[in-house]
């Protein structure tokens, strides 16, 4: 067996180089995408953005005083240390804020060369928006995978959350409007910079529920199949799914047989309709996205209801105690 505390070493390792790697995506997404395009987007980077467009005081001296003062209240609030990890890509993302602005290449990426009287300024004020979202979003995924944050709003929802019954994902919804709505304060700016930063949040939020969630999301497959019997034991044996077998009647040839249900991911799909389709190519198959599963092998079902966006309370806590 290897030693566990190698394993351990590897691991952390491992983390801080994904970690790394997610921070400078999402710094870069910021530099590259968003502020050359003169817009905003939510969440502290988006409210440190408007101060810079405001006052002119760079990004990053914004973005590390306002987290070290969250780090400090949060810390004398919530009573309880914050992970280093936290504190890592706090630090690594004020140092990518000011490095980024002095590498020239990287104004060269988000079409900003396009001047704005150009036939193609609308690309260049639209497609900024949705990549650099998408980016941002590849990037805090791989952070939040390998147990790190950003602070900023984060620590905000878990300081509201512990006084006021108020769920952190109004509190990100909340905060996001605000501070991207906030740029139209701004003399210089107008309606379609704020319709932007809505746009770079909307495609934010997006990729970051499909990477994080995408590869969880389940489905229910319905087999029809004069076969049933061999499907169902080959889908146990060969493929270690659970069966259910539901009595049928075909209503035109009134023949009784029964109908095969199975859960699973959504990655799986293909391995199980291969599957069936090796005992019977004639098997009728009906696959359906579910909202959710509970029970063995799923999700568990915890106390009491919440809402689902109440899921990232429990990811933000894991993050603060790593």
């Amino acid at each position: 067996m290897p030693d566990k505390k190698k394993v351990s070493v590897k691991r952390l390792i491992l983390d801080y180089i994904l970690i790394t790697i997610g921070v400078f995506m999402y710094t870069f997404s910021w530099q590259a995408f968003v502020v050359p395009t003169g817009i905003s987007g939510g969440g502290l980077v988006g409210l440190c953005t408007v101060l810079n467009y405001a006052t002119g005081i760079p990004i990053p001296v914004f973005y590390g005083t306002i987290n070290a003062a969250l780090l400090v209240i949060g810390t004398i609030v919530l009573g309880r240390g914050f992970g280093f990890k936290t504190i890592y890509c706090i630090i690594l993302s004020t140092i990518f804020f000011a490095i980024l602005p002095g590498v020239e290449w990287i104004y060269n990426i988000g079409l900003t060369t396009i001047p704005p009287d150009s036939p193609q300024a609308p690309l260049r004020y639209l497609v900024n928006p949705i990549i650099g979202g998408f980016i941002c979003a590849a990037g805090i995924a791989l952070i939040f995978k390998r147990n790190g944050s950003t602070g900023g709003t984060d620590i905000v929802a878990l300081i509201i959350n512990k006084y006021r019954n108020i769920s952190p994902g109004k509190v990100f919804m909340y905060s996001d409007f605000i501070i991207v709505a906030s740029i139209i304060l701004l003399p210089e700016k107008h309606l379609s910079d704020v319709i932007l930063g809505y746009i770079f949040t909307i495609a934010f939020s997006y990729m970051v529920d499909l990477i994080l969630t995408g590869s969880e999301q389940s489905v229910q497959i319905i087999i029809f199949s004069q076969k049933y019997e061999e499907v169902a034991d080959n889908l146990m044996k060969e493929q270690n799914r659970g069966v259910t077998a539901l009595d049928s009647t075909g209503w035109y040839s009134k023949q009784e047989g029964k109908v095969l249900i199975v859960v699973a991911r959504k990655m799986q799909v293909n391995d199980i309709t291969q599957a069936v389709k090796s005992v019977d190519p004639k098997a009728f198959i009906s696959i359906t996205t579910v909202s959710a599963v509970y029970g063995l092998g799923f999700a568990e079902i915890k106390g009491k209801s919440r809402k689902s966006s109440d899921s990232r309370l429990k990811r933000l806590l894991k993050w603060i105690d790593s």
